[in-house]
């Protein structure tokens, strides 16, 4: 006799088996279910941003820890933010210079090149860049606590782990991403002009200078400290609420990429038109 038969037979009832993948939260129901698993994400999502909030305003204040989380978001992602800049700065002169000769309107540039990185690719390059690098870290190293109950080992021993683990790698993405953004841009200008100067001798100061203010430059250089928050909120959500073992972990990985990358576009969208009105 199979073993439903016999709990049949005992009069008790076969527990449910659980499923863990995530697809199925927003697409085993069709359209209710896509609508359920929407809104239900964003509730717990929200839930768990109360609960941050609540704790990172809270003593004590776990500032060993965000010390730590500083030079992990901070100076680690800087060799490849910088990196990418550079390479980014090269990409644009080689195009801005092909395209603007073709339109006689080669005075225009360098405020082009400026232009282009500070307010445009330097931000969101460097999101992308720390979320693919920090964003999957946070996003499986949290996840392997999880499965392995370390989180609840944390909480058994009265320490909040919203304020350990979250709130300390929230605020340190934050506080980094301006200052990974201007190692960003500067990376990029320097190799923009230099790849200028290789074709036509142009002095620095005047490359520099070619019309970019304080308030081109601040706007989009502030708006990534909510890059951060992006960053660090989705990878902490992603991997203190995983479950499934080795498998869970890889997931929480991917997903918090994915998630943060495509939030990340969405708020510049916003961000972009916001800066727009406010500083014309």
């Amino acid at each position: 006799m199979s073993d439903r038969g016999i709990t049949a037979a005992a009069g008790t009832t076969p527990p449910l088996t659980v499923q863990s993948n995530a697809p199925s939260l927003f697409f085993g129901g069709g359209v209710t279910g896509l609508l359920s698993g929407f809104f239900g994400w964003f509730g717990n999502l929200g839930i768990f941003s109360w609960g941050v909030l609540k704790a990172a305003v809270t003593p004590p204040y776990e500032w060993r820890e965000l010390i730590r989380q500083l030079d992990e978001v901070g100076s680690k992602s800087f060799p490849l933010v910088a990196l990418a800049g550079s390479a980014i700065g090269v990409i644009i002169s080689l195009e801005a210079r092909y395209s603007l000769s073709r339109f006689g309107a080669k005075s225009m540039f360098p405020a082009t090149l400026v232009y282009s990185v500070i307010q445009v690719m330097g931000p969101i390059i460097t999101g992308l860049v720390v979320c693919g690098r920090v964003g999957a870290g946070i996003g499986a190293e949290l996840a392997s606590m999880k499965v392995s109950e370390q989180i609840d080992a944390i909480e058994a021993s009265a320490v909040n782990p919203y304020r350990l683990l979250a709130a300390t790698r929230i605020l340190a993405c934050i506080l980094m991403l301006p200052l990974l953004t201007v190692a960003a841009d500067a990376s990029g200008l320097l190799t923009g002009w230099f790849a200028q100067a290789m074709v036509e001798p142009l002095s620095f100061h005047q490359f520099i200078f070619s019309g970019a203010t304080f308030n081109a430059f601040l706007p989009p250089t502030f708006k990534t400290m909510v890059y951060g928050l992006i960053i660090g909120l989705i990878a902490c959500f992603t991997g203190m609420n995983t479950r499934g073992g080795a498998e869970g972990v890889g997931r929480a990985a991917t997903n918090s990429v994915v998630l943060g990358s495509l939030f990340l576009i969405l708020a510049d969208v916003v961000l972009v038109k916001f800066i727009l009105v406010v500083f014309p």
